[in-house]
């Protein structure tokens, strides 16, 4: 290059440098605007360790089969971060190289890296410009223009390298060539033009990839491929273990609860919107993106990655109403929610299991149906009946609270008091004290745990509603309210271990009442029952319980990690391992159910319910093993509506182990 060349290089490559300085800084102002987050709490070295597994080494993204395409892309593009520090400090010092401030032996080989390195990234992004045009998944957006520009500056730097080498090759005598294949293959094809049309294209290469490079650092931060700042930094304050409950609220007069403003979000919550890779693992695994519902996960990360963009400007200048594009709405918008795609949520968390980069998406939709429900009173009007049947009268159907104990009437079971001196209590929940299909799952749980000798009571008619689907659906308040009423009446009573037999009550005792400062042991029924069976204190008499497919609860497998259990308990009851579904363990397919979702209508020609029990029927079953009441009611459900009920039964473990124990 000549000295005029390197002088206006070096006033580009400032002005782009400060121009990336300015987006960088104003993206991390943006995400600041979101209030406090104790993320960053625990161990420097465990974070660091995870954000290299995660971010660097991929290994969510190479779970799958196309992620190899991504692994080498990004690694390609860091080990050609070396090729292009070279190449800005040759545009700074004209003719520099990395041999004129060290050299030892093979280091030649350096460049023949470098070039097939370049070749392999070329590679790859030829692979992913077809996937996308040829081979689409379902799951990735359809011939995305941000994608194709990013997709297309990597591919032209990567020719504009072998341009710019193969040049400079050509122009040098065979004994200084370096071995590179690609380019050295380039530079014999050039030579036999000359000197003077070679060097032309030097230049003309060399500036074709210093356009490229700097236009490629200045357009990251305003596509979609901002994920690569900020990917990084979220896989480092990922929750360690599956996010299982949402922030409580303080309840401040005047003061607006859930969310209605990007940055009434936490600090990580933005964080989370400007790392999403797009890559659609979320909607792929989504049940409502399944099954066309409005609810679109992706979507949903990407539209309040537009809203912040939108208006973080006008936020951090202290307008908040001139020009606001509202985060809800009741139409989706590219930068806004809309409000069916909310309430199309099941909570199953099969968005989050699956996100390489650890975004929390379901916490958020809670947080906006809070704003929709405290603020708006804005909700599916089914819910109106199920608000005031669970505040009124503390279960979902409106039932006489001094019903709730009638199940029992016949089973002889003790009740619950302080001075009773019994080990648990069993806590039956709305579904198992009222619905008539449940109420035979709980009684085959009584009759495990009587047989086992385990020392229980239950509450009767005193017992309230958990208020699980309460705080999934957004009415934090009326969930403040019973579960502090909870809370109070169980140390009043003594209470240290607890027994459910619905995940949605042992996932909100056991993780949402903590918050609560509550403290007890809780145990689902398939844990304690598999327990006593090890322990020699329920003894079965095994028979072949014919072909027995499994499904798993999302707030006993993906929420609490209890996957086993349930398997390990058909298993010691019929002799044999139950069969799998394709999708199983924390890849399952929820029920539908969840979210609140059981108390509100769905399309009947989209129903979530319908397509688990056809993925179950298609592996020829006897009966469908479920543990939580929720999946027992849709399964139900969808059996009927495949007219098979006759044929296959859906059974909850503690039947399969209750019809066997030994007299």
């Amino acid at each position: 290059m000549t000295h005029p060349e390197n002088i206006f290089f070096t006033i580009l490559l400032t002005a782009a440098g400060l121009a990336f300085l300015y987006s960088f800084v104003r993206l991390a102002r943006f995400v600041m605007l979101g209030g406090s987050d104790d993320r960053l709490k625990g161990s420097f070295i465990r974070r660091f360790n995870t954000m290299i597994a995660y971010a660097f080494f991929q290994r969510r993204v190479i779970s799958e089969g196309y992620g190899w395409n991504h692994f080498f892309i990004f690694w390609g593009f860091l080990a050609l971060l070396l090729a292009n520090g070279e190449f800005v400090l040759s545009g700074l010092f004209p003719g520099f190289r990395y041999t004129d401030l060290v050299y030892f032996k093979g280091m030649e080989y350096l460049y023949t890296a470098f070039d097939l390195v370049s070749l392999l990234v070329l590679a790859t992004i030829l692979i992913a410009i077809v996937r996308r045009v040829v081979f689409r998944p379902a799951h990735i957006e359809a011939l995305s223009r941000d994608a194709f520009i990013i997709l297309g500056l990597i591919a032209g730097l990567m020719l504009a390298y072998f341009g710019l080498a193969g040049s400079e090759l050509a122009l040098k005598s065979a004994g200084e060539s370096a071995p590179m294949p690609v380019s050295g293959a380039i530079a014999a094809a050039l030579a036999p033009l000359g000197h003077g049309p070679v060097e032309a294209l030097f230049h003309v290469f060399w500036w074709l990839h210093a356009v490229i490079l700097l236009s490629f650092l200045n357009y990251l931060p305003y596509s979609k491929h901002m994920h690569i700042l900020a990917a990084i930094p979220n896989c480092y304050c990922r929750a360690f273990e599956f996010v299982t409950t949402v922030p409580r609220e303080e309840f401040v007069k005047g003061t607006p609860n859930g969310v209605s403003s990007i940055d009434q979000f936490s600090w990580k919550d933005l964080l989370d919107f400007t790392a999403c890779t797009e890559c659609g693992r979320c909607n792929k695994n989504c049940p409502a993106t399944s099954t066309h519902k409005p609810l679109n996960p992706r979507i949903v990360i990407h539209q309040g990655k537009e809203n912040l963009l939108a208006n973080g400007s006008r936020i951090l200048s202290g307008n908040r109403t001139s020009g606001i594009t509202p985060l809800i709405g009741e139409q989706d918008g590219d930068a806004t929610v809309s409000e069916k795609a909310l309430w199309a949520c099941t909570t199953c968390g099969a968005c989050m299991q699956n996100c390489p980069v650890f975004i929390e998406h379901v916490p958020k939709m809670v947080k906006m149906r809070r704003h929709l429900v405290e603020n708006e009173s804005k909700f599916p009007e089914e819910l109106n009946v199920f608000f005031e049947a669970v505040e009124q009268r503390s279960n979902p159907w409106g039932i006489a609270p001094s019903d709730r104990g009638k199940w029992a009437n016949e089973l002889d079971i003790p009740a619950f008091t302080k001075d009773a001196g019994l080990e648990y209590l069993l806590y039956v929940g709305c579904a198992g004290a009222f619905d008539s299909r449940s109420k035979k799952v709980t009684a085959a749980v009584v009759r495990s745990l009587k047989a086992a000798g385990v020392s229980f009571g239950i509450l009767g008619s005193d017992e309230k509603c958990c208020g699980d689907s309460l705080r999934r659906l957004g009415n934090e308040f009326v969930f403040d309210q019973m579960a502090r009423a909870n809370i109070e009446q169980y140390r009043a009573l003594g209470v240290k271990k607890i027994i459910t037999t619905c995940p949605h009550c042992f996932t909100t005792f056991k993780n949402d009442y903590r918050q609560f400062g509550f403290d007890a042991q809780v145990v689902h029924h398939t844990e304690l029952l598999n327990t006593l069976i090890e322990e020699g204190k329920l003894k079965l008499e095994k028979s072949n319980g014919g072909r027995i497919v499994m499904h798993d609860s999302c707030y006993l497998g993906r929420y609490n990690g209890i996957y086993g259990e349930p398997r390990a308990l058909v298993t010691k009851a019929t002799g044999k391992k139950p069969l799998e579904m394709d999708r199983t363990l924390a890849k399952s397919f929820c029920c539908g159910a969840g979210g609140g979702r059981m108390w509100m209508e769905e399309e009947p020609e989209h129903r979530i319910n319908m397509n688990r029990v056809k993925e179950a029927l298609d592996k020829k079953p006897d009966a469908i093993a479920v543990s939580c009441p929720y999946c027992l009611t849709m399964f139900v459900d969808a059996v009927k509506d495949f007219k098979v009920l006759d044929k296959v039964q859906v059974l909850d473990v503690a039947e399969i182990i209750s019809e066997r124990i030994k007299a």
